[in-house]
């Protein structure tokens, strides 16, 4: 019988001081989960440990996902907190726009070393030992845009694409292994990592002003798209795309993969008021 919700499991979110990261650590405390708490943010580590209040259930660890060696160490900390570890959720991520050739080679570099490498050295770290307890679940957080690839956009949507291609190999790698593999796929929901996007040539703040008023629209929380990833990956799905908007694209895109720039185009249009 599969759980109903992740009461009394152990727990590591990346990038949790914020956003998303922060609305996982919130509903996973809610649900009775005891819950690792990871970022490069000390500040907002501590504010999350202020707010939340969830005692021994709630520990901060700074950590920069690029580093294997630090996450191999965050992974050591968790299993000596409380045992095992449940649940991984490689949240940490970092966005970039502009079009290919105006942004900087250094640029590409660090969106992959922190939404693609920051991935795989968590499930590098963590997938041995949820093998050996012979239990356990990788949630990755990738994106819409690693499956419909918008212009002005690349260095994210690859290193997402990345993450969705990692999480399908995973999956297929631990079939009939107790451990699970998830990969959420939301569109645009309020968080602050437009806010917090650099931006480098021609359309980068088109693209970065068109986010924001997607984000504005969203009916989605961030504490919805964590609830709704949650829930799914108790039920062991591998794709969790939440919104409907996002369904239908990609359902589009894998029926007329040609045609795909000319929806792509559409999707990148101003949105009417």
């Amino acid at each position: 019988m599969r759980k109903k919700n992740w009461q009394g499991t152990n727990t590591v979110v990346t990038g949790a001081a914020s956003g998303l990261g922060r609305a996982f650590c919130e509903q996973l405390v809610r649900e009775g989960a005891r819950v690792l708490a990871s970022d490069v943010d000390e500040v907002g580590l501590a504010a999350l440990t202020r707010d939340l209040d969830a005692g021994a259930r709630l520990e901060t660890h700074v950590c920069n996902v690029a580093d294997a060696d630090a996450v191999e160490a965050m992974a050591a900390r968790a299993e000596q907190l409380w045992g095992p570890v449940d649940l991984l959720v490689n949240n940490a991520g970092v966005a970039t726009a502009g079009p290919i050739g105006d942004v900087p080679l250094s640029e590409w570099r660090r969106v992959f070393e922190v939404n693609f490498w920051g991935v795989v050295h968590g499930c590098h770290s963590f997938v041995p030992k949820m093998r050996l307890a012979n239990k356990g679940c990788i949630l990755n957080v990738a994106s819409l845009a690693g499956l419909l690839s918008a212009p002005k956009m690349a260095a994210y949507n690859t290193s997402k694409s990345a993450v969705v291609s990692l999480s399908e190999t995973l999956r297929a790698e631990l079939e009939g292994c107790p451990v699970t593999v998830s990969v959420l796929c939301p569109a645009f929901f309020p968080t602050e990592i437009i806010a917090r996007m650099t931006r480098f040539g021609p359309g980068a703040d088109q693209a970065a002003r068109l986010g924001e008023k997607l984000m504005e629209r969203s009916s989605w929380s961030a504490k919805d798209i964590a609830v709704f990833a949650l829930e799914g990956a108790l039920a062991q799905k591998l794709y969790l795309v939440p919104h409907r908007e996002a369904r239908v694209g990609w359902v589009l895109k894998r029926l007329a993969p040609e045609r795909f720039p000319l929806l792509a185009k559409r999707l990148t249009s101003a949105p009417k008021r």
